[in-house]
């Protein structure tokens, strides 16, 4: 996927590929989570899939495996890499009795995978120890009705890059953490105070490119709505939490800045120093931080008065419904969630440690590391629910049908940035979302 394509796999943001979550939403008529999943003996060979994403992600999943299977001779593991692009297609189109003992999926897929009853709860058969060290964020991904369905070796972030350099010479004042984060007014005029300074107006890069009528759209910018105090989905409804006065007004300040954006067709806007600043999220931090060194600062998203708030989510484990050996399933789970194997696939994709101790150890996210406002805003969930002033980091809403909320808001946010009347959007894109939820019911999983 071009270099937006790795914004897609890091924040999976989350594969962050729409059709297939828009696929999604056909397949249903799930009704409950009645899986059959069996103890087994603990011993044999068990299948797992896994997405393919760039080649060090997937040397590092092949060297786990291979360390596990040499590590002991009662259970073996068979791998099947599957390209990223297929891949949660297959997993939709794959009759749950065919499915593998364990799979990885991408998080905001997971409700429906349980709605449609392909995955089991993990959490007879993980270690307390393994979901004891998983951060809370994580957990709050693949909990639903109280049981989890997956863990993750790795989670994400978003924030704004600043070019210090460009930001001391237009006199800017900026954030140094979560603590003094910009007011939405705020950050408005930093932009207003940055185009004085520019020879072209543009300071601000929003990763526009690929437009926002996809899943960048929701995990990059509902942030937005929830820093205004609204929500994408509240009690099973849209209507009233996501068309909200306040929301409306934050989404009017957002199209306000699109003359202010750099259209970065070419990737490099940041990079190359056109514009002070970038919305985006952890995974550009290499390529950054190589172009910028010590002129390159990690700010917080800006506040819309409800605290400034950011997306979390990324590919997460879980073992299959129908598995016969969920026993060995769960002793997979817990070798491939040790530091060892998340030290090594976060070392090769630059994501955010998902395990406690692991992101404690990490050179770039333990304190005092380049990038510890991420470990901060994560230390700081709101779960999908409970989003307040005083938590940072939103799950998208853990629900089957969150393919049509992210498909019917990511459209609006499209409109909007292109002068859609915020209001009208976001209204038409409630009742869409309401409609759909009372055609299915709700998508209650008993």
């Amino acid at each position: 996927m071009s270099p937006t394509s790795r914004k897609y796999r890091r924040t999976a943001c989350t594969g962050l590929a729409l059709a297939p979550l828009v696929a999604l939403a056909a397949c249903g008529g799930g009704s409950g989570t009645d899986a059959s999943a069996e103890a087994g003996s603990g011993k044999g060979t068990i299948s797992v899939w896994a997405h393919q994403g760039q080649k060090s992600e997937a040397a590092a999943l092949q060297n786990a495996v291979k360390s596990f299977n040499s590590s002991q001779n009662k259970i073996k593991v068979d791998l099947k890499l599957i390209p990223e692009k297929d891949y949660t297609k297959t997993i939709t189109a794959t009759d749950a009795a065919e499915l593998p003992d364990v799979l990885e999926f991408d998080g905001p897929t997971m409700a429906n995978f349980v709605y449609n009853k392909k995955l089991a709860p993990i959490d007879t058969y993980v270690s307390a120890k393994t979901m004891d060290n998983a951060t809370a964020a994580s957990k709050a991904q693949g909990e639903v009705e109280g049981k989890h369905y997956g863990l993750g070796m790795f989670d994400s972030g978003l924030g704004i890059y600043g070019n210090k350099k460009l930001l001391d010479a237009a006199g800017v004042k900026y954030p140094t953490g979560l603590s003094d984060d910009w007011t939405a007014e705020e950050f408005t005029a930093a932009l207003k105070a940055l185009k004085a300074k520019d020879s072209d107006g543009k300071t601000l890069d929003l990763q526009e490119s690929g437009g926002y009528a996809n899943e960048w759209g929701t995990y990059g910018f509902a942030p937005i709505v929830w820093s205004a105090g609204g929500s994408l989905l509240k009690d099973g409804k849209a209507e009233g939490a996501l068309d909200t006065p306040a929301v409306v007004s934050a989404l009017k300040t957002f199209q306000s800045w699109k003359t202010y954006v750099d259209p970065n067709t070419d990737g490099n806007a940041f990079a190359k120093g056109r514009v002070a600043l970038s919305w985006v999220g952890h995974w550009m931090y290499p390529a950054y931080s190589q172009a910028l060194g010590d002129d390159l600062v990690v700010l917080p998203l800006p506040d819309f008065g409800n605290g400034p708030k950011t997306g979390q989510g990324s590919w997460a484990w879980g073992i299959g419904a129908d598995t016969k050996n969920a026993k060995a399933a769960g002793t997979f789970l817990d070798a491939l969630l040790n530091d060892t194997n998340v030290t090594a696939m976060t070392t090769a994709n630059g994501a955010v440690p998902a395990t406690k101790t692991a992101l404690a150890k990490s050179s770039l996210y333990k304190e005092g590391g380049p990038l510890q406002l991420f470990a901060d805003q994560l230390a700081k969930p709101c779960g999908d629910s409970d989003i307040t002033k005083s938590c940072v980091a939103v799950t998208r809403p853990v629900t089957a049908g969150y393919p049509v909320i992210t498909s019917k808001f990511s459209e609006a946010l499209n409109s909007v940035y292109g002068g859609t009347d915020p209001k009208s959007a976001l209204q038409k894109a409630a009742r869409a979302i309401d409609q759909d939820f009372s055609d299915n019911a709700g998508y209650k999983i008993p």
